[in-house]
């Protein structure tokens, strides 16, 4: 059993990498020449605002009386500079969205899960290019550009990273720090002479980090007073900050002001996807080099914000986020950053034509820059013959095109110019990304290869181990060729040698040899499937594409349930139907109306809105009286059961009942605390960190008696669950614990007597430490139904309070209870540890489904194993690398999520072991199993 989980999981892990280097490889090249306009800048400096967490559609509408919530920047629009919206791109985090807008390009994923306070690429910057740079604001974010930049030109001045509470009286601060501080900085610099000098220079940008906007979101909603009240001040801010330079600079009409956004936020506090609210920033520049507002009587665009926000008649001109990076390189003439990929808005520039269109030229020319790094990287890791370039940018159609823009430009023929030079970006970005992709088939097939062929050869070990199909062959047939070996080993060979005259990464060659023993192993297989096949042919047709249209349809849905939340209640709906179609309806009525009723009652879960966009701290304290009226019920049987009144089972219950009311305490104290704003009160946080470490020793003291031992695991996790909890989700383990208990008994009752000789009753069963148990019985299509039902659970489990596969399904609030003190790693290691509760019940479930049915754990891990493959697979060709960027995130999300489960699955059958079948005893006895 050891040899098949380590053989799968190795495959499985090299499956789930493989994603990493077909989609999320780094789009960086290295070794291009700077570009620069020739030309005179507009701007001597540049002030960039960054509103973290900024919605633009907070930050333009009216409120409730008509009035601008931001004056300041209204007036702005109207009066003073542009405006429109910022699109920024998956995921919607602080990293990528401060990387797209002062480096230009979009950070790929594997990058930004490397940290958020360090450069896990190296990339050229704005900041990097500048004479001088000043940064106020986030340790996070300052830190990630100003340990990333060249020479000592880069001072960052930066808060405490515990300022950045969620459950603080006023995270408002963290942005009036930051204005306070730049006044400061302002005022100090008239009595340094050395400061004052840097100052006046040319080619220097002040960048404003403003955080609280964000922090606010997450701890009380983008619609929340606290949210709004923020918008006011650092409106408020921005104002106080152009007075200070306009007094320092004299009004010298030198400096250029961006105000933008790094992402948006839903409705219920949180970001990462793709939702409109996340992607639309504001966008307000305005100052040197900046077009004034212009009226216009008519606009064309595909949303309604116009009109929502009363500015229908000023020009709104909209912009990726990538491309703000080129925009402030143009105003204060420093080099484009290296690796940008944005597009100079150009119709925003208040400046010569012969200014556009000589730094439309320039940004062309370092975009092109790139394709041909990337290019040659290409072709000189290619085979000539197997080359194939991009036809659409040839040489000489790259010389063309920038010979035919230079003589526009000296004809001064500016309007055509431009107009060329953006044909020849977009030629250049749809290069970049052919040669970014150029082996994305090469290595997709040869992962589905693997695919196809580690699901073969687990099927073909399931029928090996229960079905006897080699009788009728030959001995000499069974024999494996030694031909196949050597063509194989030869295949091996010429398939490295490929790769080596290529020079392709380590990883190519896992990608490429895996399905090679793969396959052999199933080619090894052959009388077994030579007999699997003369089998088949005896089958009645009509049963096997019956049964094989009812599996298909089986794994249809689970793929749905990914997309459509409900079609888990469709499933559940007719899993309430099983009794009816089999025995058990007359067998055991009472055993089939429970499992009918919670069926229904768990169906309901999946039509209930996402977890964390309507909390409601009363249903969490509900769920925790609903767990201790059923730990009472236990208590009452534990006593009567019992000759003495106290013994060491009612001890751990009476404990485990003070662990849930612990809970609910700590769980309502900490939303009073938090919604008077008087932070976590450090007793409930010690309290919490107590009973999560607690759950993992207490369900090991109590009895190894079946329903005894999953009942104390109940307990347990729900005082952990309850604690990161903030809704209507707190039912859900417990509902879900219900219906896997009623599971336990039907599966029982669905044996016949000639399977299992001795049926003990569930009641008196108990956890043994048992490798496998295939010796008991062979394998039956019932089998199979109970690992279908094992998937579709987990899968329930999983989304049966909210659609995860987004990434903005995290609620920040699950773990105010734990920390509220911003903390990525320890955050997202808490939401983890929620979600796997679910999981750890069910499989725990599943563990003593196997023991009262004696499946096989080999061949049901087997089985468990292909669905989820079968799944992945889907998966796999679902991915998106074109469309919006949130069929892209989602459909990416979605394999992942599916690889990630099969890999948690060896993870959770140790855990489900290690909770069934140890035993730990108090007053310092010897820890002991039952065998």
């Amino acid at each position: 059993m050891l040899l098949y989980i380590i053989l799968g999981l190795l495959i499985h892990l090299v499956f789930f990498a493989s994603i990493f280097d077909i989609y999320f490889t780094s789009p960086l090249v290295h070794g291009m020449t700077p570009q620069f306009t020739p030309l005179p800048p507009p701007a001597k400096r540049l002030v960039l605002f960054v509103a973290d967490g900024l919605r633009a559609d907070k930050l333009y509408e009216l409120d409730e009386n008509g009035n601008s919530r931001a004056p300041f920047i209204r007036n702005i629009i109207m009066h003073e500079g542009s405006w429109g919206i910022s699109h920024t791109r998956v995921p919607t985090e602080s990293r990528p969205g401060h990387v797209a807008l002062i480096a230009g390009f979009y950070e790929d994923v594997s990058a930004v899960a490397k940290g958020w306070k360090e450069n896990p690429v190296e990339f050229d910057s704005l900041i990097n290019e500048t004479r001088h740079t000043w940064c106020w604001g986030s340790p996070d974010i300052l830190a990630m550009f100003a340990k990333g930049a060249s020479g000592n030109h880069v001072f960052a001045h930066n808060y405490d990273a515990y300022s950045e509470d969620f459950g603080a009286q006023d995270v408002t601060k963290l942005d009036t720090w930051v204005f306070d501080n730049v006044k400061e900085f302002f005022h100090a610099a008239r009595n340094n002479q050395s400061l004052f000098s840097k100052l006046n220079e040319d080619k220097i940008v002040f960048f404003l980090h403003l955080l609280g906007i964000d922090t606010n979101g997450h701890a009380h909603r983008p619609s929340s007073r606290e949210y709004l009240n923020n918008i006011k001040i650092v409106d408020e801010g921005l104002k106080e900050i152009v007075s200070t330079l306009k007094d320092f600079y004299g009004s010298d009409g030198k400096t250029a002001f961006i105000f933008t956004a790094d992402h948006g936020m839903t409705d219920w506090g949180s970001h990462g996807a793709g939702h409109p609210s996340e992607t639309c920033t504001p966008f307000v520049t305005w100052g040197a080099g900046i077009k004034y507002p212009q009226k216009v009587l008519a606009q064309k665009f595909d949303d309604t914000y116009l009109q929502e926000w009363k500015l229908e008649n000023w020009k709104r001109q909209d912009v990726n986020q990538a491309d703000v990076a080129p925009l402030m390189a143009a105003l204060i003439g420093v080099p484009f950053p290296l690796n940008s990929v944005g597009t100079l808005p150009v119709d925003i520039l208040n400046s010569t034509d012969l200014f556009k269109a000589e730094s439309m030229f320039t940004n062309a020319v370092q975009i092109l820059e790139q394709f041909k790094v990337k290019m040659t990287q290409k072709k000189e890791a290619t085979l000539p013959f197997l080359f194939t370039p991009f036809n659409s940018l040839s040489d000489s159609k790259q010389i063309n095109i920038l010979r035919k823009a230079r003589s526009y430009i000296k004809q001064k023929k500016y309007d055509e110019a431009v107009s060329l030079c953006k044909e020849l970006i977009n030629l250049a970005l749809k290069g970049l990304s052919y040669y970014h992709t150029y082996d994305r088939f090469f290595l997709a097939f040869n992962v589905v290869l693997g695919f196809v062929g580690w699901t073969s050869y687990a099927s073909l070990l399931i029928i090996k181990s229960h079905c006897n199909l080699t009788r009728g062959v030959s001995k000499e047939v069974k024999k494996p060729s030694h031909l196949l070996s050597c063509g194989f080993v030869a295949v091996g060979v010429l398939l490295a040698l490929f790769l080596l005259i290529q020079a392709c990464p380590w990883t190519y060659y896992i990608y490429c040899l895996l399905p090679l023993p793969v396959w052999y192993a199933v080619l090894r297989e052959f009388p077994v499937i030579q007999g699997l096949v003369t089998l088949l042919l005896t089958f009645p047709p009509s049963h096997f594409v019956g049964y094989l249209l009812l599996f298909i349809l089986g794994v249809e849905v689970l793929v749905l349930s990914f997309f459509y939340r409900y079609m888990l209640t469709a499933g559940l709906i007719a899993f309430a139907g099983w009794p009816f179609i089999t025995p058990l309806w007359t067998r055991a009525k009472s055993t089939s109306l429970s499992w009918i009723f919670f069926c229904l009652l768990l169906a309901v879960f999946p039509l209930m809105p996402v977890v964390g966009r309507k909390p409601n701290i009363f249903l969490v304290v509900g769920a925790g009286l609903l767990v201790l009226l059923l730990s009472l019920f236990v208590v009452t049987s534990v006593i009567k059961r019992k000759d003495s009144f106290v013994n060491e089972e009612l001890v751990l219950h009476l404990l485990q009942m003070l662990s849930t009311v612990l809970s609910v305490c700590v769980v309502y104290g900490t939303h009073n605390s938090l919604l008077k704003k008087q932070g976590l009160p450090l007793i409930n946080q010690v309290v919490s960190w107590i009973i999560l470490a607690s759950s993992f020793i207490v369900p090991l003291l109590s009895p190894l008696i079946l329903f005894d031992r999953l009942f104390s695991i109940l307990v347990s996790s729900m005082s952990t669950y309850l604690l990161l909890s903030t809704g209507y989700e707190a039912l859900f383990p417990l509902v879900l614990s219900c219906l896997m208990f009623v599971w336990i008994h039907m599966e029982q009752e669905t044996l016949p007597q000639s399977v299992v000789s001795c049926k003990q009753k569930v009641s008196s069963i108990q956890f043994t430490y048992n490798t496998d148990i295939t010796r008991f019985r062979d394998l039956y299509l019932d089998d199979i139904r109970r690992a279908f039902f094992l998937v579709f659970f987990l899968m329930t489990a999983f989304f049966g309070t909210g659609n995860i596969a987004s990434v903005n399904s995290f609620d920040l609030a699950s773990v105010y209870c734990f920390l509220t003190v911003f903390s990525p790693y320890m955050m997202g290691a808490l939401m983890m540890w929620k979600i796997l509760i679910p999981f750890a019940l069910v499989m725990c479930a599943f563990e003593a489904v196997q023991l009262t049915t004696q499946l096989s754990s080999k061949s049901l891990f087997l089985m468990v194993i292909n669905i989820s493959d079968i799944m992945a697979l889907h998966f796999f060709f679902l991915i998106k690398d074109y469309g919006s960027w949130l069929d892209i995130g989602a459909s990416i999300s979605h394999y992942v999520i599916v690889m990630s489960m099969t890999i948690f699955l060896v993870f959770l059958n140790g855990l489900a072991q290690t909770l069934t079948t140890k035993k730990l005893t108090l007053c310092g006895r010897p820890k002991s199993h039952l065998i």
